[in-house]
């Protein structure tokens, strides 16, 4: 189960829980476990970058595909002070498999309930494939979804190349 948490400053929780956010509000604090068997709470990360990214379901194709491309591109993304998070609605033990088979290197988190999918939108008729960008105040900085499995990460990197330098 996740927990929500209240930031002081006005998000996206002001709307609707299934609305879609962007770039400039306050990302939505939450606490989910780990793959690693800790709990990760997202405004204990303040100060660092994060890359957070919804998939629908791990060890599918298009999720292998994209959480292979984030491990592959790891370096890249931590040289540029990035923390990269993957959440999806799988159980603790399909996540703990999922990392050990693919020898992910990044934290896999449960949001089984999928009050987190829906606090930032990213749950429709379905788990929508999105990713967020998150500065060390927790702003969003990049809101994408529909995203593709399939060079998300080259793609991320693209637009991180065209934000402002000040940001990150």
């Amino acid at each position: 189960m996740s927990d929500i948490n209240s930031p002081a400053t006005p998000t996206a929780q002001d709307s609707p829980a299934s609305a879609r956010l962007e770039a400039g509000l306050t990302a939505p604090n939450f606490t989910l476990p780990s793959d690693n068997g800790d709990s990760i709470t997202l405004s204990a990360l303040r100060g660092q970058n994060i890359v957070l990214y919804f998939y629908p379901a791990a060890m599918t194709p298009g999720c292998t595909t994209e959480a292979c491309d984030f491990r592959d591109n790891l370096a890249r993304l931590r040289s540029r002070g990035f923390t990269v998070l993957g959440i999806s609605k799988d159980p603790m033990d399909k996540l703990v498999r999922f990392r050990e088979r693919d020898h992910l290197t990044f934290p896999l988190l449960s949001d089984a309930d999928l009050t987190v999918h829906r606090l930032y939108g990213a749950y429709g008729e379905g788990v929508i494939r999105s990713t967020f960008v998150i500065d060390g105040d927790g702003v969003i900085r990049i809101a994408r979804y529909n995203v593709r499995a399939k060079g998300h990460v080259d793609s991320l990197l693209r637009a991180l190349d065209k934000l402002d330098g000040s940001v990150f």
